[in-house]
């Protein structure tokens, strides 16, 4: 793959097809329109796009300038790759492209917001880039008329990525090594252990009294096919994982996300905020 800018009213026409093609967005209000990307990147923005050998592009990323904490900052609206590249690597690159445009800017911090039930981007966004999340937006987005958002209200996590933090070049320079799971997160109580419910894990009774110093959350694997294939538990698991976030991000953080695929389960670790 060849990461290049976005810089042509033709790139952002590209861009906006894609959207539709990942998203299958049915309503055009879901498009972020071309004139849109080309004028926000003549101030500031960062447009990023991954084409393969025969220049066809394989996916985007787009972040436009934001303020956060009277500091200059990025706000990554979208991170797309279509599903034939996204176990090469594509959207890695592209975020580690985005991040040295916002360093060449000045900018030392980027922020996005993602689903809290998808343990694929969960293990890219902490596992290989070492965000932090202190902040969760209940149906930030509204409907949308994506297929990939059907049957549930669109919460999101914020990620904030401190792009010269020492854990955050860590996790760069070694994405194959994860948190080493000392005798602290192994023993680290679990606030809503699942069940099994069919080919499905079903969202178990949470305790949300927890008084740690970590405590991990349990998360399904496989929720965007859940929310296709059976709606109404893909939104028993958003109603539950949002009563849980919402009581323990008062007090803690997400530093950590642990992958089990083979188990279908992936968990995030909470640490009590400094």
């Amino acid at each position: 793959m060849i990461i290049r800018d976005l810089t042509t009213l033709e790139d952002c026409r590209a861009v906006a097809a894609l959207e539709r093609e990942i998203w299958g967005y049915a309503d055009a209000e879901d498009v972020v329109p071309p004139p849109v990307l080309i004028v926000s990147i003549k101030r500031g923005g960062i447009l990023l796009g991954a084409f393969d050998a025969a220049g066809v592009m394989q996916g985007f990323v787009y972040s436009i300038p934001s303020i956060k904490d009277g500091r200059p900052a990025q706000w990554s609206h979208m991170l797309g790759v279509v599903p034939a590249a996204r176990d090469a690597g594509v959207g890695l690159r592209l975020k580690l492209a985005q991040r040295d445009r916002a360093l060449a800017l000045g900018v030392d911090l980027i922020e996005w917001t993602y689903d809290p039930l998808q343990a694929l981007n969960a293990h890219l966004n902490f596992a290989r880039l070492g965000v932090v999340v202190e902040e969760y937006e209940e149906n930030i987005y509204g409907a949308s008329s994506s297929p990939l958002h059907s049957g549930s209200p669109t919460d999101r996590f914020v990620a904030e990525w401190k792009l010269t933090a020492a854990h955050v070049e860590r996790r760069i320079a070694a994405p194959g090594v994860g948190l080493i799971r000392d005798a602290a997160i192994v023993t680290a109580p679990l606030v809503n252990p699942s069940r099994a419910a069919g080919t499905w894990l079903a969202p178990g009774p949470a305790d949300l009294d927890i008084d740690a110093p970590r405590a991990l959350v349990e998360i399904p694997v496989g929720y965007s096919t859940m929310q296709i294939e059976n709606p109404a538990l893909a939104l028993e698991w958003r109603m539950a994982t949002r009563t849980i976030f919402q009581t323990y991000l008062a007090r803690y953080r997400a530093v950590d996300f642990f992958l089990s695929r083979e188990t279908g389960r992936g968990q995030y670790l909470l640490a009590g905020r400094p």
